[in-house]
């Protein structure tokens, strides 16, 4: 026999038993966003390797180490080839097909998206090199009170889903000039204390020290902890911004966590920055992060347009909802259908879309492949099913069904097979 082929490391199947609850999560946080008016946009997940490098910054640790990266074969006669990526995020993606089919001039566009998204990094708990991200971001509005919609919104999707261990963080990081004047501060405290700083951070040191203040290098904490708060020298329509944002949350009864050491991983962020984190899932805390790129638009080829978004890792959420003992509605077949004798098996599929037409949020898994009744009760039993429906050519004859509960301790009954619709319907 050959080999058997594997999955590649960091990218994993989701198995039928897993699906219901991915789904279950997915609906939930779709009807959220749609309460508030968002309106989804799908996007490749190939774009421009330019696109990223772009947005995200040519020194991030994204578009350094984790980017999937390769270069496109050239087309018979065309000379040109071009790097091309799996998208490390969305939110490019988004601001990308917003410039090019013009969706920002004369609008104020919410959008939600979900899918996966692809970094080369060391798979562990909660981290993988293919992972899911629901997003939601809204583009046009400068103004505090839509930072406020998203994070109130993010907020809802978690009580929506009964997750109530998670502190929201808060930070701001000002306009561009006043990060450059802080940037500046920063580079001279650390390189007063460069001979603390480990290889990445003294790699950074100058060409991103913000990204110093985001170490989890417990050795430098102490460094860090006390080095200039980029929040103590914000200009000053930043510090009305963040003024008015903290007071529609304290209107909208949101708790929340100053963190002046928030800086997030992506060049494109100013002002807002917040995340959603959690200490139910050791190191990988963070469940939903997200804050203000009002230059990225531009940036990218665009007009400016301020915006703001946030993105959920789905992985993580599932695996604190599962932690609550969340149990999807549609994790097992409602019925299972029995059949048995070749009446039965003529007259039972007949009969299965029948009820389907009558009930159509009934889930009905129908037997296959032959077999005596204990075998097809032991499948049904598996299955998970709450009611068995069996069907044999007496019951064909007389144009009735016996249902037997699998989960109750209830006596079988027979219906006749009209009525059964009807019945199902009060006990499903």
């Amino acid at each position: 026999m050959s080999k058997s082929i594997q999955s590649v490391r960091g990218m994993n199947d989701i198995l039928p038993t897993q699906t219901p609850y991915w789904q279950a999560v997915e609906k939930t946080i779709r009807r959220v966003f749609e309460s508030y008016g968002y309106q989804e946009i799908r996007t490749p997940i190939l774009e421009k390797t330019e696109l990223f490098s772009r947005s995200i910054g040519e020194v991030t640790d994204i578009v350094e180490k984790e980017m999937f990266t390769f270069i496109d074969r050239a087309e018979e006669g065309d000379s040109d080839v071009e790097s091309l990526s799996l998208r490390p995020e969305n939110t490019a993606s988004c601001v990308r097909a917003g410039i090019e089919h013009s969706l920002f001039y004369g609008q104020t566009p919410r959008l939600w998206y979900n899918g996966a998204m692809f970094r080369h990094e060391k798979p562990q708990k909660g981290r993988y090199r293919q992972f899911h991200q629901l997003g939601a971001e809204a583009y046009g509005i400068a103004s505090a009170d839509i930072d406020a919609e998203l994070i109130i919104m993010s907020a809802r999707c978690f009580k929506a889903l009964g997750l109530t261990d998670l502190t929201l963080q808060l930070n701001s990081l000002g306009s561009a000039e006043a990060r450059s004047a802080y940037r500046e501060r920063l580079i001279n405290y650390f390189s007063a204390h460069q001979a603390q700083l480990d290889e990445d951070s003294q790699r950074r040191l100058h060409t991103n020290p913000l990204r110093i203040l985001d170490s989890k290098n417990t050795e430098m904490q102490p460094l860090i902890q006390n080095a200039p708060k980029l929040i103590d020298h914000l200009d000053t329509d930043s510090t009305t911004h963040f003024e008015q944002l903290k007071q529609r949350l304290d209107l909208a009864n949101i708790k929340y966590q100053i963190n002046p050491r928030l800086v997030r991983g992506l060049d494109y962020y100013n002002r807002t920055v917040f995340e959603w984190v959690t200490t139910a899932l050791g190191s990988q805390g963070t469940v939903c992060a997200g804050g203000r790129y009002d230059s990225l638009v531009e940036q990218i080829g665009g007009r400016a347009t301020p915006a703001i978004g946030f993105a959920m890792g789905l992985e993580r959420l599932l695996m604190l909802v599962e932690k609550n003992g969340f149990i999807p509605d549609n994790a097992n077949p409602d019925v299972y259908l029995v059949m048995m004798g070749q009446a039965a098996m003529e007259n039972g599929i007949r009969f299965a879309e029948q009820l389907r037409d009558h009930l159509p949020q009934l889930h009905l898994l129908a037997h296959c492949g032959g077999g005596n009744f204990k075998k097809q009760f032991e499948r049904a039993d598996k299955s998970g099913a709450k009611i068995a429906l069996v069907l044999g050519d007496d019951e064909v004859a007389q144009q009735q069904v016996t249902v037997k509960y699998l989960r109750d301790e209830r006596p079988q009954a027979t219906f006749a097979q009209a009525e059964l619709a009807d019945h199902l319907r009060t006990l499903l």
